[in-house]
């Protein structure tokens, strides 16, 4: 035993310069899917109600990765079919899958939308966008016709046939909720389907529910498909099945799940591990892909579900009665699980994380960290009004379930965090309000703002809970408000302190300490470190400037 603990401490003790640390995407990065071009790595995440959609990074070494653009960045796309201006909350765009084939790169992908007020099911709309380039510019959407489910894969053949891998609630479930995954033939100038439709398999694990996120791939002249299986939550799996054709049958590993925190305590620093996609580096070495939630708060996360990496070797079965002996995947074969320090995958290339993000606003585009909760409104923001501070217009909208408030923001990447901006504000209606929203959806979020009312301004705290109405936590007059202040929102253990400053940070004042499990991700996106504005319902011409944006994440 004290060997084994003397090799432990040796191996962390070095840490740094051997190995990586999970998650290799920190924050909001679910559903990851990734391809390799020559020595570059390139990975798609879901995106779900959030614009620009679809952040795609690139990685020379799978444990640094660039954002570089996204598969939905262009209004024209939305108003081709793929709807982010009233979807509602945890609907867009769902489950992505990135694949190359020559010099070409396509993203499939669905978006689930619900009219506003519609009692009637989701539309699942599924498309494929296209791009010469990995950064864009990406194509309209091509909108697959008759396509049901979710989560489609993309498959290139070797043969030049292109197949579409969907999911689907079969006619005659043996369980409530059972999936099925289903494979039809894609015509690649149309991208509509052809051909016969073939049901392929409903996973691995019987009484879990809905087999979704397909993948195929194509190894030693045999075809696997792996799905994800058992939910979103601690049950979350990743399984795999294998055949000799295309269109099967699949015979399904018999140590499935090959990936899974299932059998693990909920206090696992890790659960909800699944939905992984395979990528083989250029010396013949595979590496897995998967999301997971760090259970920091409460056995939950404010950034909800993030990417992480896992090596993989390929193991034949040891059977020697076995007319036919099957390869499988081994998902981290010295441990089974997702580890949070692992060896690198390039022992001469060390990870630098990228805990910190500053912005000064101080060129034409607006940095690609930003997202909007649905695409923003014309206007709604510019970098270029007054040089070197971002302007953000003032709305009448306040969140709501599928609007579009004056609200932007930036991941949130580690539990511990400062965040802080400097602004400039003043209004000549009351009711209007500036500063800082940290938001999970339309009904979690803190809002930590400067309001003017009663012809005076204050310093407030709002937070908006789930089934609660809007509550103010805090409010201060600022009788010495000139127009000008900082805002500081520090997380550290199991805390949020608010505080301010009024001149030009020389001197910080404590304003109101709130528990840090506020926005624990009871969806499918993380927390945002956002910039906001409304009039509440008024009609104003008022705007807010920041001058610069900090944050800085820091690991527990």
């Amino acid at each position: 035993m004290l060997i084994a603990a003397l090799l432990v401490s040796t191996y962390y003790s070095d840490a740094n310069e051997v190995s990586f640390t999970n998650p290799i995407l920190p924050g909001g990065y679910p559903d990851p899917s990734i391809c390799r071009v020559n020595n570059t790595f390139y990975m798609v995440n879901s995106s779900f109600e959030y614009f620009p959609g679809l952040p795609i990074h690139q990685s020379n070494d799978l444990v640094n990765w660039t954002l570089v653009g996204y598969g939905l960045h262009r209004s024209e796309q939305v108003y081709a079919g793929i709807n982010l201006l009233d979807v509602q909350s945890n609907g867009g765009i769902h489950a992505p899958t990135l694949r190359c084939r020559g010099d070409k790169f396509y993203i499939i992908t669905t978006n689930v939308y619900q009219p506003v007020g519609s009692t009637q099911p989701a539309q699942m709309i599924n498309f494929v966008v296209t791009a010469d380039n990995i950064s864009g510019p990406w194509s309209d959407p091509y909108i697959i016709d008759g396509a049901p489910g979710i989560d489609p894969d993309l498959f290139f053949d070797d043969d030049g046939r292109v197949w579409y891998v969907g999911t689907h609630a079969p006619n005659k479930p043996n369980y409530p909720g059972e999936g099925e995954i289903w494979l039809q033939e894609l015509d690649s100038q149309s991208w509509q389907l052809k051909g016969p439709r073939h049901f392929l398999w409903r996973g691995a694990l019987y009484g879990a529910i809905w087999a979704e996120g397909p993948h195929i791939y194509k190894r030693s002249g045999r075809y696997y498909l792996m799905v994800a299986e058992g939910g979103t939550s601690f049950d979350h799996a990743v399984t795999i099945a294998v055949s000799d054709k295309i269109t099967g049958p699949y015979i399904g590993n018999a140590r499935n799940p090959i990936l899974t925190s299932r059998h693990l305590s909920y206090d696992n620093w890790v659960h909800s591990t699944g939905h992984g996609d395979l990528v083989e580096l250029a010396d013949g070495r595979w590496y897995m892909v998967a999301l997971g939630v760090r259970g920091d708060e409460q056995r939950g996360s404010n950034m909800g579900r993030e990417t992480h990496l896992m090596p993989v070797i390929w193991e034949r079965e040891p059977y020697k009665w076995k007319q036919v002996r099957h390869e499988w995947p081994v998902v981290a074969p010295l441990t089974g699980k997702v580890e949070r320090i692992n060896p690198l995958p390039f022992s001469d290339r060390q990870q630098h994380p990228k805990t910190v993000f500053i912005d000064q606003f101080d060129t034409a585009e607006l940095d690609l960290q930003w997202n909007f909760r649905r695409m923003p409104a014309s206007g709604l923001y510019s970098t270029t009004e007054r040089p070197g501070y971002l302007r953000l217009t003032t709305s009448p909208a306040v969140p709501t379930n599928s609007g579009r408030a004056s609200l932007m923001g930036i991941r949130q990447t580690e539990s511990d965090f400062e965040y802080q901006v400097a602004m400039e504000f003043t209004s000549s209606t009351n009711n209007v309000e500036a500063g800082v929203n940290l938001f999970q959806k339309d009904n979690n979020y803190l809002s930590y703002t400067i309001v003017r009312r009663d012809d005076s301004y204050s310093l407030q705290l709002m937070a908006a809970l789930p089934k609660k109405s809007l509550e103010v936590l805090a409010q201060t007059p600022m009788a010495n408000y000139q127009g000008e202040i900082r805002l500081r929102v520090k997380a550290t253990g199991q805390s949020y302190y608010f505080g301010y400053s009024l001149d030009q940070g020389q001197s910080w004042m404590p304003f109101v300490e709130t528990r840090a499990d506020l926005l624990l991700s009871r969806g499918y996106t993380g927390a945002y470190m956002g910039l906001y504005t409304t009039s509440n319902g008024e009609s104003t011409t008022d705007f807010v400037d920041f001058d610069w944006v900090r944050y800085k994440g820091i690991e527990r």
